[in-house]
């Protein structure tokens, strides 16, 4: 049998709605040594996947029906079905031979413990091994993770890493028991590509040596197709496809599958919209009849909605979950093919409404007891933005990206040393009152990479859009918010009622809608965006992008994009500015630097992107 072999797993939530069928009808098999990819939108089911094999569901959470066997070695024919052991059985099994990675290491990792002692707690654990052999295995997986200094970062708490590190330091942990399978649930979201590059080369070893089974979550496509043997679809709690990672992306079937790959951006996409998938996942509290898509696809019939297809085989190694799999015609819709309509902005680019100017920032470090050290991390950087355009920054984890980000913002604290000057409109901001309609706070705005971490949960919708407006524009009325408030909610495709809700009642994708919003609010001319759609599904993705791009043409806003997706940047982007160790390394158009990079570190960023 396959090391793991799931077979009809149903998982359900109790909610105040009814039962939630948060997975139906699971069958999947993993083999020794190979990596079997789930992709597919947030609230499709990967997650609760990975926390059903495991047992960690909620509460509220139950297995209802299925099987979840282990195999006991190479030879073994039967193996243990998780779902039935005891819970002190299980504990003997997580960790040593089932390991997770999971998706939000700040709050997998234990705040008041050191990460030295976390990884020597859990190799102490499983191994046996002694508490110095323990340390000393832990130093080694830190470096084999790409984490640099791992002696002096096993002294560190997680709050003095960065969101990179952490993870890291998580899959660190997961890979030093060497387990049997690895469940990796969005192991590279936060790292940078170089890195990325690094940990999944590592993934790549440690199945060859070792034979571990990997189950792969994860919304970026190019991984999958670089990592994964087999891949599976999900959507609304179901496999719609299942198939070898070749015959997946040579000719997908299921139209979700065609929808995935077509909102991928690319710079042959350059000047036209994404395809964007529109709608969300359904509501899974008691589902009807019928297939779970039928709401958002395009080739949808009458008996797609009253009939529940059955995965169904199209060929030896590719099964579907759609009536008509074999017979459709896949064409983007032509609303979707438009190019961009930059008239409105074409008169307004080419003037330039910030510069920074020799910008600098050094950090304080420990030093004598008289003597205060600094160290540099931002180094005399110049960047130009004109309105209507994309200035692009891109660069490894502690390049200094976030930190020229924070500077122009002035949210560096009292700490940090800061030399060189920034300019608005060729005036440096220390000239300009800090608030008011003419104030700099207000011109200049930042959308945060998590948008749920970033919105107040206690507030409203409207609320949230009106704390800006009145920080930053007192000279604004109660009715010139609330006009002001009804326009930018629209600007951004969301319906009136959304102002009444919370944060909580909104997917991803509209959360961060919500959050450029907020930062639309005021009527910037400068938006800084710091990886504004990492944490986002690739049409999720698309949605933002797309309307980035509509934004900038109605309002001739300047973007600054921190980001370290390349295939991102080549489709926004008009400038690159390459970062390394504060240093600018590189700068040129995106079409030039992508085609012809001259920087050896610039060449192996774009080496280590995965591509499809």
């Amino acid at each position: 049998m396959s090391l793991l072999d799931i077979h009809g797993l149903s998982t359900r939530l109790a909610s105040e709605a009814g039962w939630v069928h948060a997975l139906d009808d699971i069958s999947l098999a993993i083999e020794k040594g190979q990596t079997f990819a789930l992709v597919g939108e947030s609230g499709c089911g990967k997650s609760m996947t990975a926390l059903s094999i495991a047992r960690l569901l909620p509460d509220s959470g139950a297995i209802v029906a299925g099987q979840v066997k282990l195999s006991e070695g190479i030879a073994s024919t039967e193996g243990t079905d998780v779902l039935r052991i005891s819970e002190t059985a299980m504990r003997t099994l997580r960790g040593k031979r089932i390991a997770m990675i999971f998706q939000e290491p700040g709050t997998s990792l234990n705040p008041v413990m050191t990460v030295g002692d976390q990884l020597t707690e859990i190799i102490c654990l499983h191994t046996g091994a002694s508490k110095a052999q323990a340390l000393k295995e832990a130093e080694e997986w830190l470096a084999r993770v790409g984490i640099p200094e791992p002696a002096k970062r096993l002294q560190q708490y997680p709050f003095e890493m960065s969101g990179g590190q952490k993870q890291r330091v998580m899959i660190a942990m997961a890979l030093s028991v060497k387990p049997d399978l690895l469940i990796a649930d969005e192991p590279t979201t936060a790292l940078d590509v170089s890195i990325q590059a690094q940990v999944l080369d590592l993934l790549k070893t440690l199945q060859r040596e070792q034979g571990m089974a990997m189950l792969l979550i994860t919304h970026d496509l190019a991984i999958v197709k670089q990592m994964a043997d087999t891949v599976g679809l999900m959507y609304a709690g179901q496999l719609v496809e299942k198939a070898s990672t070749a015959e997946f992306f040579a000719a997908p079937r299921h139209p979700y599958a065609h929808a995935l790959v077509k909102s991928l951006p690319s710079q042959a996409q350059r000047g036209q919209a994404l395809y964007a998938l529109e709608g969300r996942v359904p509501s899974l509290v008691n589902p009807q009849p019928g297939c779970r898509f039928a709401a958002r696809c395009m080739h949808a019939q009458d008996n797609c909605q009253e009939s529940t297809p059955e995965l169904s085989a199209a060929t030896d190694t590719h099964v579907v979950r759609c009536f008509y799999h074999a017979d459709l015609s896949f064409k983007k819709p032509q609303a979707n093919l438009q190019a961009a309509d930059d008239s409105v902005s074409i008169g307004k680019q080419g003037k330039v409404v910030l510069q920074t100017v020799s910008l600098s920032v050094a950090y304080p470090e420990k030093g004598g007891l008289l003597k205060k050290q600094f160290k540099p991390v931002l180094n005399k950087l110049d960047i130009t933005l004109q309105q209507g355009r994309t200035v692009a920054l891109v660069g490894e984890s502690g390049s200094g990206k976030t930190t020229a980000a924070r500077a122009l913002l002035g949210l560096l604290g009292s700490n940090a040393k800061v030399d060189g000057d920034v300019l608005m409109e060729s005036r440096p901001l220390r000239q300009w009152a800090e608030r008011g309609p003419q104030g700099w706070r207000s011109k200049i705005q930042f959308v945060f990479q998590d948008p749920f971490a970033s919105l107040n949960p206690r507030h409203r919708i409207a609320e949230i859009l009106e704390e800006p407006l009145l920080s930053l524009r007192p000279d604004m009325d109660a009715q010139a918010r609330a006009l002001r408030i009804a326009k930018v909610i629209d600007q951004v495709s969301m319906p009136a009622e959304a102002l009444a809700r919370f944060p909580h009642e909104f997917s991803g994708g509209q959360r961060q809608r919500i959050a450029i919003a907020r930062a639309l609010v005021s009527e910037p001319k400068i938006l800084i965006c710091d990886e504004p759609t990492s944490a986002l599904d690739v049409s999720v993705q698309a949605q933002i992008l797309n309307l980035l791009k509509r934004l900038q043409n109605e309002t001739g806003v300047a973007l600054l994009f921190i980001t370290h997706n390349l295939a991102v940047v080549q489709y926004l982007a008009d400038e690159v500015v390459v970062l390394r160790h504060g240093d600018v390394v590189e700068r040129g158009s995106a079409e030039h630097l992508f085609a012809n990079p001259q920087h050896a570190y610039t060449r192996q960023l774009i080496d280590a992107a995965p591509v499809l």
